[in-house]
């Protein structure tokens, strides 16, 4: 089932009077369940149509339809709620708050996106999803004291722990060796899968691919072909 649909997308920037073109009409749709990843050159526009598609910055022109919604007409504080409720984010760094333990790093994500569970419930969420990475035993650990790998796993449950349709990775593997690139997207597949979301991923790791459903190739901000 389609649930996220970008229809002649544009962006540009102007720099003096210099107009810049960085996404060149370009439409897609995202189906639940699927991991869809954005690959190309830098500067081709992979993150560029991945925060309009999250929300993170407008459009110059077309639409962003999610679950019946059109972000493109909503408010910023309308689209503020959507991204904390239905979206989730991973980024190639895992920018876990240095103070809180990896239990607290998850309650707040639930507090953030307005989770009505009681406390009890919240942390018996939190347990459940720390079970499923492999980092219950990490719970009360502080960020300083955890790999790179497992920051990022964290990061990771840190987006999904609210359970949103959407999961947005911008080159979460780019930070970690081969091996915990592997078992990071390992990890990703098996959200996506489980939980039926809908995964957008931009990633130049070309062995990463293999863990996807849809390749979208980018290159000067349009799309050249949908694998």
């Amino acid at each position: 089932m389609t649930i996220f649909t970008l229809d002649e997308v544009e962006k540009t920037f102007t720099n003096g009077e210099i107009e810049e073109n960085i996404l060149k009409g370009i439409s897609l749709s995202l189906k639940e369940g699927e991991i869809t990843a954005l690959v190309g050159t830098s500067g081709s526009g992979k993150s560029t149509l991945l925060t309009i598609a999250a929300g993170l910055q407008p459009a110059s022109n077309g639409e962003v339809l999610f679950d019946g919604n059109n972000l493109t007409t909503m408010s910023d504080e309308q689209v503020r709620k959507v991204r904390a409720k239905e979206f989730g984010f991973v980024f190639q760094f895992a920018h876990l708050v240095p103070f809180l333990t990896v239990e607290e790093q998850l309650m707040l994500m639930l507090e953030v996106s307005g989770s009505t569970l009681s406390k009890k419930e919240q942390k018996n969420e939190v347990d459940q999803v720390l079970d499923v990475i492999g980092m219950e035993h990490r719970k009360n650990a502080y960020p300083s004291s955890l790999s790179g790998g497992e920051k990022q796993r964290v990061a990771v449950a840190r987006a999904i722990i609210h359970k949103p349709k959407v999961l947005f990775a911008d080159e979460p593997t780019a930070s970690l060796d081969s091996k915990r690139s592997k078992d990071m997207m390992e990890l990703i597949r098996y959200l996506t899968k489980k939980m039926n979301i809908t995964t957008l991923m931009v990633t130049h790791d070309e062995e990463m691919l293999s863990y996807v459903d849809r390749i979208l190739q980018m290159s000067d901000g349009m799309v050249l072909e949908n694998e």
